[in-house]
């Protein structure tokens, strides 16, 4: 069998799609196998943290995505009875940012905004339909068995970069432990276009609600407010998904007013789990393939973008002979033990945050409000640059 000179990539969503643009600004020729049809038009992961805007500018995607996207200069947490309870804007860090500034737009718009970009490029190719069935690989190349149309196809490459979600086929066919553990609780997503200013003072286009029994936060995209619940583990998917629960639960949110227009609802299952290994030989995972955590404060997508570019840089230096395969195992050391260190205990600590009593949380804000050092350093680790220098202090 012919072995390609080009690196396969299992997955068309942001991270896949991240990965191939970046090794092709590299020069290095990419595949990218897709199990659906076409692109995927769902919601999903909506904010993207000021490091991440600086890495799509670099691929000149960021422009794209802005003018399509909603600018959240500043975010806030509140409380039903004291309103808002800590307000907090990126200028305060635009010294480690060329984008001081969350961007509320779903990853669908990135992922068609690269496509247009990449199909234009020779070294670019894209197969739809094809699953990943099985992997296997020796010391110079990777096979994968594809899964098209009810028939069968193999291909090798020298490397393959699994970017293909939290159910990943890759991860699974390298039998790699996904390691950590599901939360018993739910997140209910209900969108509308209700605009939430009219009716609530002072509010930010990213705002968490903190409440011992059960929080909320809304997060503005271009025409709909995204509204995310928590749902208890005593209540049914069949309760949590139906029209009265929602209206329940929305009506909650500004005392006094009912009867919410619903775009739709999506209700998750929430996770915190992180690969054993993000490297297995001449394959690697990255993004939701290589871990999952539960959504509160935005670092899912934008940490796997973070995976891409780390492991791409890697890449692209190995496969032009600049570097040895040596260079590789950084990648899995830097990623993997600041997903560990940062994103998880992060996002754990999010929803704690969340569910604290009020006064505690609100001591809290305010010392951190209080000092323009704290202010600071905590912008640096709620935007995710933080994680990114202690990723490269790593080694």
């Amino acid at each position: 069998m012919t072995i390609e000179e080009r690196v396969f990539i299992a997955g068309a969503g942001p991270v896949g799609l991240v990965s191939a643009a970046n090794l092709l600004r590299h020069g290095v020729p990419v595949t990218v196998f897709e199990a659906g049809s076409n692109l995927s038009t769902e919601s999903r992961a909506s904010t993207f943290h000021p490091p991440t805007l600086d890495m799509l500018d670099d691929l000149g995607a960021a422009g794209s995505l802005i003018a399509q996207g909603l600018v959240a200069p500043t975010f806030q947490y509140r409380t039903r009875e004291h309103g808002v309870i800590g307000h907090f804007d990126f200028g305060q860090m635009a010294d480690a940012t060329r984008h001081p500034y969350r961007l509320q737009a779903e990853q669908s718009k990135l992922t068609r905004i690269l496509l247009d970009q990449l199909q234009a490029n020779p070294d670019f190719e894209i197969r739809f339909d094809s699953e990943v069935a099985s992997v296997s690989q020796d010391e110079t190349s990777i096979t994968l068995t594809l899964a098209h149309a009810g028939q069968t196809s193999t291909r090798s490459a020298r490397w393959l970069i699994g970017a293909d979600g939290a159910s990943s086929r890759v991860r699974r066919a390298l039998d790699i432990e996904f390691e950590g553990f599901t939360w018993p609780e739910r997140f209910l997503v209900v969108s509308t276009p209700f605009d939430f200013n009219s009716v609530i003072p002072d509010l930010a286009a990213v705002s968490y609600v903190a409440d011992p029994d059960r929080w909320h936060f809304l997060l503005h995209i271009p025409g709909l407010c995204r509204v995310m619940f928590l749902v208890k583990p005593d209540e049914s998917d069949e309760l949590a998904l139906s029209h009265d629960f929602a209206q329940q639960l929305m009506a909650g949110v500004v005392p006094g007013r009912s009867g919410y227009e619903i775009a739709h609802t999506t209700l998750y299952k929430v996770h915190q789990r992180v690969a054993k290994s993000f490297r297995e030989g001449r394959a690697f995972l990255a993004g939701d393939a290589a871990h999952i955590n539960n959504p509160l404060g935005g670092m899912g997508m934008n940490g796997g973008i973070h995976d891409a570019m780390n492991l791409t840089e890697r890449l692209a230096q190995v496969v032009k002979g600049q570097a040895g395969e040596a260079e590789l195992d950084r990648y899995d050391r830097q990623r993997r033990l600041v997903t560990l260190e940062t994103i998880q205990t992060a996002t754990i600590q999010n929803k704690k945050n969340l569910e604290q009593p009020e006064p505690e949380f609100r001591q809290m804000l305010a010392e951190i409000a209080a000092d323009p050092k704290r202010t600071h350093d905590y912008l640096l680790r709620v935007s995710m640059v933080s994680s990114l220098r202690r990723a490269a202090e790593l080694g």
